[in-house]
């Protein structure tokens, strides 16, 4: 499941396999960031909807 969700990321970054877990994993906080901000936003204007 790991190498898929790497793969949806983008193409693979770094030199050998233990850089690039540590690139996708980065890349994973980052879309987890945006989707937890866009929840919140959404939770907001059905809140004052």
């Amino acid at each position: 499941m790991w190498r898929l969700w790497a793969k949806a990321l983008g193409e693979k970054a770094g030199g050998d396999n233990q850089e690039a877990d540590k690139i996708a994993l980065i890349r994973s906080t980052i879309v987890m960031v945006y989707v937890l901000t866009n929840i919140l936003i959404m939770a907001s204007i059905i809140h004052h909807w």
